[in-house]
């Protein structure tokens, strides 16, 4: 019997439009009501993943930053695992040779040089995982993150490693020149103590290799006295590997790669199919 269900947010749980369907809605609440344990596990702030949470009327714990924080239903902080500010430096530097565009996730929100950047980077991602959506309402939706305050504009990110009142959870890296992004990401590959995975084929997301979504998981559910054979894990991206590694029962979004696809136990609809809910209810 499946006593924990864990969703991916973009790809998984929201929609093209990154908003939470009613039909996706209902079978959280459906499940929550029968006393399973909803988490969402997410590469997202907090912050961006309690500001949609929040619009479809949901509340549950947040494994976000791809592990790096996890947040009880009330907000409390359970686990932290940042990045040295050092190995911060680093990484940024290591970015900026490949004249790779970069965003600093921390414990207090996500930060940007360039905010028009983050924002058209968002709808290019968008737009071309769903080429059927209008480009201009994606860019509505996108700029919420700079107007809404979920992502912070900063002159130099140095003042983000030198503030100790700061934690340094993920630095997310954003390319749309493969071989660029590649290069990056093999170098990177020499700092042992990080975790680097991607939710897309544009990015790179660096953590620390304790922080994982996997690895979260596997504690918040064993604090919770459940075990990984009775958790279910949704998602559509690499990032979502470590949670199908451990989870008892491990499902693909349709709109998954064939990679995933091929790591996971079942397939459900795609995002905007509510492949969510379809997966919810399959285990009620």
């Amino acid at each position: 019997m499946i006593k924990c269900i864990a969703s991916d947010m973009d790809g998984t749980l929201l929609n093209s439009m990154q908003q939470i369907s009613e039909e996706n809605k209902r079978a959280i609440l459906k499940a929550q009501a029968e006393g399973i344990e909803f988490v969402v596990a997410t590469g997202r702030s907090y912050q961006e993943a309690t500001y949609v949470l929040s619009e479809a009327g949901l509340t549950c714990p947040v494994i976000c930053v791809n592990g790096a924080e996890v947040r009880s239903k009330e907000g409390e902080v359970l686990s932290s695992t940042p990045i040295s500010k050092s190995l911060a430096r680093e990484v940024a530097a290591k970015l900026s040779e490949h004249d790779v565009y970069y965003e600093i996730y921390t414990d207090k929100g996500a930060y940007t040089i360039d905010p028009d950047k983050a924002v058209s980077i968002l709808v290019d991602i968008v737009v071309s995982a769903n080429p059927e959506v209008d480009p201009e309402e994606i860019r509505s939706a996108a700029g919420a993150r700079i107007r809404d305050g979920l992502i912070h504009q900063i002159e130099d990110y140095e003042l983000l490693f030198s503030d100790e009142n700061f934690l340094i959870y993920k630095v997310l890296a954003f390319c749309f020149d493969r071989n660029k992004l590649q290069a990056a990401g093999e170098d990177l590959k020499d700092f042992t103590e990080l975790d680097i995975t991607s939710s897309g084929h544009e990015n790179l997301e660096i953590t620390n290799k304790h922080a994982q979504k996997g690895l979260a998981l596997e504690a918040f559910v064993k604090e919770k006295g459940i075990d990984l054979a009775e958790t279910m894990a949704i998602g559509d991206n690499l990032n979502d590997v470590s949670m199908f590694e451990r989870a008892g029962r491990s499902v693909a979004m349709g709109n998954a790669s064939y990679e995933i696809k091929a790591l996971c136990d079942v397939m459900t609809a795609a995002n905007d199919e509510h492949g969510v809910a379809q997966a919810i209810l399959e285990v009620l």
